[in-house]
C-alpha cells in the first residue's frame, strides 16, 4: 500500500509541473542576451534605466539673483537642454528652478552637475564661468564665512571685506589671476570656484587678508603663486 501511495503522489506532482509550465506566460519582447565568443553580451544601460527613472533637483534662486536670471535665462537653459539633455524651467510660486532627466538623458550625472552649475549662478557667479562646472569634472565650489575665520563685527568686519576686494576689485582681481579660480563676496559668504588645489590657495590668501595681513605681502605671494603655476603648465 506505502507502494502505490507514493507512486501516487509522484505521479501528482509531476502533473502539477507540467500544468504549471504549460499555463506560465513567456514574454517575447522581453530583451534577450546575444551570446558570443566571450560569453553573453548585454545592452549597456541608459543614465535614466540607471538611475532607477526619472530625477528630479530644485535649486532656489534668491531674491537679488531674479533679475539676473531673468536676464541670463536662454544662456543658462540652453546648455542644460542641448547638451545635458536635462528638462529645465522655473517655478515663480516657489521661485526655484527645476529640473529633471528625460529618456534623451545620456549621462548618469548630468542632473547634478546640471544643479550645480544653477546653484553656483544662484550664488553669484557669471554664467560663463559658471558653465565651466558642466564642461570639467574637477570643479567644485567652496564657501565660508569671515566669522569662520577670525570674529569681527562693526567696522572691523567692513574693513575685512574691503581688504578683500581691494580697491576696485583689485586684490580679488589678483588671487583669482593667480590661482585660476573666481571669488563672489557675498556680504559676510565667500564662494571660490575652481580645482581643490587652487581653491586652498585662493582661501589661504584670503584668510590672511581677514587675519590682517598688509595687501601688498599678499600681493607678492600671488604673483610668486602664479609664476609657478606658469612654469608647471
Amino acid at each position: 500500500m506505502s507502494v502505490i501511495a507514493s507512486d501516487s503522489i509522484t505521479a501528482q506532482a509531476d502533473a502539477s509541473m507540467q500544468g504549471s509550465a504549460d499555463t506560465e506566460m513567456i514574454d517575447e519582447n522581453a530583451p534577450r542576451p546575444v551570446y558570443g565568443a566571450g560569453g553573453p553580451e548585454f545592452r549597456a544601460l541608459s543614465a535614466r534605466e540607471i538611475n532607477g527613472g526619472d530625477k528630479y533637483r530644485k535649486v532656489r534662486i534668491p531674491p537679488h539673483r531674479y533679475t539676473p536670471l531673468r536676464n541670463n535665462w536662454e544662456n543658462i537653459m540652453r546648455p542644460l537642454v542641448e547638451h545635458m539633455k536635462i528638462q529645465v524651467r522655473f517655478n515663480p510660486k516657489t521661485r526655484m528652478v527645476e529640473m529633471k532627466t528625460s529618456e534623451n538623458t545620456e549621462y548618469q550625472g548630468a542632473l547634478q552637475k546640471s544643479a550645480d552649475f544653477v546653484r553656483a549662478f544662484a550664488m553669484g557667479f557669471e554664467v560663463h564661468d559658471a558653465i565651466a562646472l558642466l564642461r570639467l569634472d574637477d570643479l567644485y565650489v567652496d564657501t565660508f564665512e569671515i566669522k569662520d575665520v577670525k570674529t569681527l563685527q562693526g567696522d572691523h568686519m567692513s574693513r575685512a571685506i574691503g581688504r578683500i576686494a581691494g580697491q576696485g576689485g583689485k586684490t580679488r582681481f589678483a588671487i583669482e589671476n593667480a590661482t585660476r579660480t573666481r571669488i563672489v563676496l557675498a556680504d559676510q559668504k565667500i564662494h571660490i570656484l575652481g580645482s581643490f588645489q587652487n581653491i586652498k590657495i585662493a582661501r589661504d590668501a584670503i584668510c590672511k587678508l581677514i587675519l590682517g595681513a598688509p595687501p601688498g605681502k599678499v600681493y607678492n605671494q600671488m604673483r610668486n603663486v602664479a609664476s609657478r603655476m606658469n612654469e608647471r603648465f
